[in-house]
């Protein structure tokens, strides 16, 4: 199985910047993608950047496109969330999600077989 746990959460002020971790571990270390997603309360999950493991290739919602950049170490064992230009509506826990199908990699920002999930960070964006 796949673990995977969060960091970096916190407090910003708009316009600010954070970056969130997420790192991977696993007797078989072995994904076709990772996604973020982030979720408030009342409001669908919703995913926001992802890297395809095959080629590195990434993709990122339209909400957040231009102000946040995935990306992982060589090892391949962290994913990084950089993220920039921060709004108030950001403010969500933020997941890293990882998949082992090639059927995930053709929809990497969709939930759908995303089986290992990390216990979440939490981003406030706020004066």
């Amino acid at each position: 199985q796949l673990h995977l746990r969060e960091s970096g959460g916190g407090f910003v002020q708009p316009g600010g910047s954070l970056r969130l971790s997420c790192a991977v571990s696993g007797d078989t270390l072995d994904y076709t993608v990772i996604t973020w997603f982030r979720q408030s309360p009342g409001n669908e999950r919703e995913g926001v950047a992802c890297i395809i493991s095959r080629d590195e290739s990434t993709y990122y919602a339209d909400s957040v496109q231009g102000r946040f950049t995935i990306a992982r170490d060589n090892a391949k064992s962290t994913v990084s969330l950089q993220m920039t230009n921060l709004r108030p509506e950001d403010t969500a826990v933020y997941f890293c999600a990882a998949a082992q199908t090639v059927m995930a990699s053709m929809y990497p920002l969709s939930h759908s077989g995303f089986n290992f999930w990390g216990q979440g960070t939490r981003v406030t964006v706020s004066s």
